[in-house]
């Protein structure tokens, strides 16, 4: 029976061993080999060493966003680029153009597909007057149906009942908010002819087909739309407005991609002349109106639960100054604006204004829905900081992703697993408990936060207490969860609002600042 090997050999040993029959020739060229080898290391050693101490000279500071999808993670890391480098912000303000005029047309084809799927009971007797009594100027859209047009019809343009089905289902589910009665088939007998007003405005309204189809080729790369290409789409827009084949919420990847997208695209020098995108909304923008406000769209979506106001990207409460032909965007609406990202990405830039000019900061974003979480785990290595966000107004709210998941429990869940995480246990915190706007407008409506969050119990149904609730909530989390004491940090915040973020992060970069300088050892 063989002797076992010592328990402390080493099992590298006897492969590292120079060779008994080793040459003086074999050795001098093993030994010069081996000093390579460790020259090659302290080399790399003092790279990272050098590199180090560089960020600390230079005042690098990396912060990443983490949240659930539509939190507010994209809009924050505007708000910095919008205080810090104003200039950069201003430059790119015109590529944001064709995202909000997206955002808008999205809106008004979700209200179009939610009357297109209401049932008998959820459109309200109109009397029969109404209907006869509303006229309407004609057209002037350069995309107007005409039956002497070749491809056009003199009603919507033609598309297969399981496109109409697929699209109307798929696109109300991207709506923040929106319920299973979205998903279901509208193929029954049982769906009403809609009041001859609103029969009408949808007619007038089928060029936005085509201008929403146009500006995807714009913004998104042929992999993200159509398999075949954004050429070949293009091609298929004069005939028959040919969308890409997932209706779902157009998505870019993190960076600046898009941006040179739409560079290349010609937008790049954009004057506050329109486009053909700006021409036909300026041409539809009265009708948008008359959609928009009709008594008996409101009630189709009120009992359908689509509740557009709380959405990202929702404009049409500024729909003369959106659908102006000279319109170019202001700072809110770039902050307000939607458009969901994918992946994760460093974005760096360099303070241009405040004492800290001159200071690099890299600031990570992530895709925040579920089966994006799993990529976060390496940018948690070396960060300053973290501003979490959780969107306290979707306490009435499922996940797109999971229509099972309630947002305000998920976020829940998502902030004890970032507390709890042992590669971040060193790492400052903090919290953003954001779309306190929209919580207050739910609550001063009426909606019950106690119906949803038992234990808010028998507290006053307003915005103030129930924001100190939730502070509350999510400290004792903190203290609980977190390897080790470290400091934290909570706002109550809706960063789509230039006056009162600007305060906010303000105070959050100073945080930053002063905590990256004392690890420093520089202050």
């Amino acid at each position: 029976m063989p002797a076992r090997d010592p328990a402390d050999r080493d099992p590298l040993d006897a492969v590292l061993r120079p060779p008994l029959d080793e040459t003086p020739e074999e050795q001098a060229f093993r030994l010069a080999q081996e000093e390579e080898a460790r020259r090659v290391s302290h080399a790399i050693d003092e790279s990272i060493r050098q590199e180090r101490h560089a960020r600390k000279k230079n005042k690098i500071v990396r912060l990443l966003l983490l949240g659930q999808s539509e939190s507010g993670k994209s809009t924050t890391l505007r708000q910095f680029q919008r205080l810090y480098a104003p200039s950069a912000f201003r430059e790119e303000r015109v590529l944001w153009r064709a995202i909000i005029q997206l955002n808008l047309v999205r809106s008004v084809h979700t209200i179009l597909d939610a009357l297109s799927d209401a049932r008998v009971h959820e459109i309200p007797p109109v009397p029969a007057t109404l209907t006869h009594t509303i006229s309407f100027a004609p057209s002037t859209s350069p995309f107007a149906y005409s039956s002497t047009q070749p491809g056009f019809a003199s009603s919507s343009p033609p598309r297969s009942h399981v496109q109409q089905t697929h699209r109307r289902r798929t696109r109300t589910q991207t709506i923040s908010g929106a319920t299973s009665d979205s998903d279901t088939d509208t193929s029954s007998s049982s769906s009403p002819s809609l009041p001859g007003n609103l029969a009408l405005l949808r007619t007038r309204l089928a060029p936005l087909q085509h201008v929403e189809a146009l500006l995807i080729t714009k913004l998104a790369p042929p992999s993200q739309t159509n398999p075949h290409g954004a050429s070949e789409l293009a091609n298929n827009l004069p005939g028959n407005f040919a969308l890409p084949p997932s209706h779902e919420e157009v998505f870019v990847r993190p960076g600046a991609s898009w941006k040179l997208a739409a560079r290349v695209t010609g937008m790049r020098h954009i004057s506050p002349e329109p486009d053909t995108a700006q021409t036909v909304l300026a041409a539809c923008g009265a009708d948008i109106g008359r959609l928009w406000h009709d008594p008996t769209v409101k009630e189709v979506l009120k009992r359908r639960k689509i509740r557009l106001e709380e959405s990202p990207g929702f404009f049409l409460d500024d729909l003369d100054r959106i659908t102006s032909p000279k319109y170019f965007p202001s700072d809110d609406d770039v902050l307000k604006a939607r458009l969901k990202t994918v992946g994760v990405s460093e974005y760096r830039f360099e303070m241009e204004a405040g004492s800290e000019s001159g200071t690099q900061w890299r600031i990570i974003d992530v895709g925040g829905s579920r089966s994006q979480r799993p990529t976060w785990v390496p940018f948690f290595d070396d960060v300053n900081a973290i501003i979490f966000l959780a969107p306290i107004s979707g306490f009435d709210q499922t996940l797109v992703e999971d229509r099972s998941v309630n947002r305000l429990e998920d976020s829940v869940l998502l902030w004890k697993a970032v507390c709890a995480n042992k590669l971040l246990a060193r790492v400052n915190l903090v919290l953003f408990l954001n779309k306190c706007d929209i919580l207050e407008a739910k609550l001063t409506a009426g909606v019950r936060l106690a119906k949803y969050v038992r234990s808010f119990g028998e507290r006053s149904n307003d915005a103030e207490t129930a924001q100190k609730y939730f502070i509350s909530k999510f400290t004792a989390i903190h203290r609980e969860y977190s390897p080790i004491p470290r400091k934290f940090y909570s706002f109550c915040t809706s960063v789509t609002d230039v006056r009162t973020t600007g305060g906010i992060i303000a105070s959050v970069r100073d945080m930053i600042i002063r905590e990256h300088l004392h690890a420093s050892r520089l202050l």
